[in-house]
């Protein structure tokens, strides 16, 4: 069972002490070393909380061995990505990302994309534009996803807007499982690229036509990625290509 080390990876991860994690669970620090040690189980409510406490899936947290991802960054890398159409939509609901999704992937369906290229690239960002007062009174959030059209690719299927990418310059980070614990994880990867990019001497440019950051979800040898993108000044010829067209 991975439940009692995935609890202690986890615990680490967010900097707690087992006196402190006792404190939120309302427990004892003897039943959190208990736990870790799998002399017991945590009741449903409390396995409940614990994966609200490290912003996790209950099914992350109980059946994932954690400790075997200890790696959960990449290297950042600055990436050159070349021009793109794209279609793309955007949500305001309690929960957009998951919401959107899967609206751009029944349009992928309706519209023949996914016929003409079964793995069409599905990129995301969150929608800036939602007034805090909609955010903290009724929880709405906004998040935006588009489809990468491949050249030669055409459909009259409403429900999209398309937009153009210009080429540009990415600083691009991968996190690994980084739905174990997403709050935690997706935010320190943009701040590791953040903080690269100002030790390095680059910054975030903002200009028309190209996205500021978005983020590519997918499965590679079995393991959840996703590549978080940066725009940043242009640097080095050296600098990698991405095409995705």
């Amino acid at each position: 069972m991975n439940l009692g080390k995935n609890i202690q990876y986890l615990r680490k991860q967010k900097k707690l002490t087992q006196e402190q994690l006792s404190s939120i669970m309302s427990v004892s620090r003897q039943t959190i070393s208990r736990w870790e040690a799998d002399e017991i189980i945590p009741e449903l409510p409390k396995l409940i909380a614990l994966s609200d406490v490290f912003s996790c899936r209950l099914d992350t947290l109980v059946k994932e061995d954690l400790c075997a991802c200890e790696k959960v960054y990449s290297e950042i890398t600055i990436k050159k990505v070349k021009s793109f159409q794209m279609a793309r939509y955007v949500m305001i609901t309690p929960n957009p990302e998951n919401d959107v999704n899967a609206y751009m992937e029944d349009w992928a369906r309706r519209s023949g994309l996914l016929d003409f290229q079964p793995d069409a690239m599905r990129i995301g960002w969150d929608f800036p534009f939602v007034p805090p007062e909609m955010q903290s009174r009724f929880g709405l959030y906004g998040y935006v996803a588009a489809y990468i059209l491949p050249e030669g690719f055409q459909t009259e299927c409403p429900g999209v807007e398309t937009a153009f990418q210009k080429e540009a310059d990415y600083a691009v980070i991968t996190i690994f499982h980084p739905f174990s614990a997403s709050l935690e994880r997706i935010q320190n990867g943009y701040k590791k690229i953040l903080a690269h990019l100002q030790a390095n001497g680059f910054s975030e440019k903002p200009k028309e036509n190209i996205l500021s950051c978005f983020e590519h979800v997918y499965e590679k040898d079995g393991m959840t990625c996703m590549d978080v993108y940066i725009h940043t000044e242009s640097v080095s010829k050296t600098a990698s290509f991405t095409n995705f067209s």
